[in-house]
């Protein structure tokens, strides 16, 4: 696998760029967006949050140029470590 992921540091996206992406991962994932009072915005901001407290990252995939939203679960489930990125960079 190598290095066909890369994370993307969230406060380097425009804020529509990132808006996008969390509003994918909500779909992506399946929340009810009923679930909070203000719908899809609430969601994205619960995840920013999460991005902020590093429980979620944005990975970049280098194969098919595709950009989503992931948990630190579905990082690592790559092969990947935080502090590989953190060497390299």
């Amino acid at each position: 696998m190598g290095e066909r992921f890369i994370e993307v540091p969230y406060g380097m996206l425009p804020a529509d760029t990132l808006a996008a992406l969390l509003e994918a991962f909500v779909t992506r994932q399946g929340y009810d967006t009923s679930d909070t009072e203000q719908g899809m915005g609430g969601w994205t901001q619960q995840l920013k949050r999460q991005l902020e407290s590093g429980e979620l990252l944005i990975a970049h995939d280098l194969e098919t140029q595709t950009t989503e939203v992931m948990t630190l679960a579905q990082w690592r489930a790559f092969g990947r470590d935080l502090a590989d990125d953190e060497e390299e960079g």
